[in-house]
């Protein structure tokens, strides 16, 4: 069995002070940040001790976490392990890059953020540039505020053709775009409806507990990060048996890394490998090379 991994260790700073995150700007002491190295190299260490099972892993921290010297550190070894099949991570990208040089790019994926006002948008293509020369696979994204509409265009024309740029929905205020904001968006993201909508999922069937966990740093174990009941600890013998089809108990997820593992979506035929990336099997956004023969009936779905 392939298991995925969200790992979300107790880091919670970030060098970015985006008004719509809790963590903005958030400084934490030695004593903390000492805590989330050490829950880092214990899951990593168990990671490469699981070599008889295929696993792919997404760093989702609280904050940016490649600014820290151990997760480019961890994301080095883990990318060379030979049943590791992915090793990603979400970051703003601020950090120096050279440490990709460790990595193998085989396995090694960026889910890199523009955040407007942060960093010039300049020099973010730079850094996007200097990751794809490098070998890293990624993926490139904005939140989608409205007053960012021109810079989501801007960086759409600047970044080349082969790398997909998402929009993350700002669903935060019901009906908080018009159809024509909307239409502008789809110019840039072609997915940005599926992201823009909650979808049903109570009493659904999806992967999340199945073959895809979320594990905090202490080794506990969620079916996903948005039902917060514990399923067993990865640190625990036998925690395997936790590993089971469970019905949804949420009404809705809207969040990408939560409803790309709902199974009646079939978001693995839009998104293939790079699911967890978030980078789509074939090139459908502007200047790729058309779309795959679902997307049609995805997009029908979420309208």
């Amino acid at each position: 069995m392939s298991l995925t991994i969200l790992y979300r260790g107790p880091l919670e700073s970030c060098n970015y002070a985006c008004e719509y995150c809790p963590f903005a700007k958030r400084v934490e002491g030695r004593e903390a940040l000492d805590r989330d190295r050490a829950a880092l190299s214990r899951f990593v260490a168990w990671v490469d001790e699981r070599r008889d099972e295929p696993v792919a892993i997404l760093f989702t921290p609280w904050g940016e976490a490649l600014v820290r010297r151990w997760y480019q550190e961890a994301l080095a070894r883990l990318s060379n392990l030979p049943h590791v099949e992915k090793a990603a991570i979400q970051t703003n990208l601020s950090c120096g890059l050279s440490w990709i040089d460790r990595c193998a790019t085989r396995s090694l994926a960026l889910w890199a953020t523009f955040h407007p006002g942060e960093v010039a948008r300049e020099r973010f293509v730079e850094r996007c540039l200097e990751a794809d020369r490098r070998g890293a696979r990624l993926s490139v994204g904005i939140v989608g505020l409205r007053e960012h509409l021109g810079e989501m265009e801007a960086l759409r024309r600047e970044l080349p053709a082969h790398l997909y740029l998402w929009v993350n929905a700002y669903k935060r205020v019901e009906g908080y775009y018009s159809e024509e904001e909307i239409a502008r968006i789809e110019a840039v993201d072609p997915l940005f409806r599926l992201n823009n909508t909650r979808h049903p999922s109570l009493g659904r069937s999806c992967a999340a507990g199945r073959t895809v966990i979320s594990v905090a740093g202490d080794g506990s174990a969620q079916r996903c990060h948005f039902i917060k009941e514990p399923i067993g600890n990865i640190y625990e013998a036998g925690w395997e048996r936790a590993l089971q089809d469970r019905p949804c108990t949420n009404a809705t997820c809207g969040c990408h890394i939560g409803y790309v593992h709902l199974d009646y979506l079939d978001l693995g035929a839009v998104f293939g490998s790079g699911i967890l990336e978030r980078i789509p099997a074939l090139r459908i956004w502007p200047g790729g090379a058309g779309a795959p023969p679902s997307l049609a009936a995805h997009s029908a779905t979420v309208t």
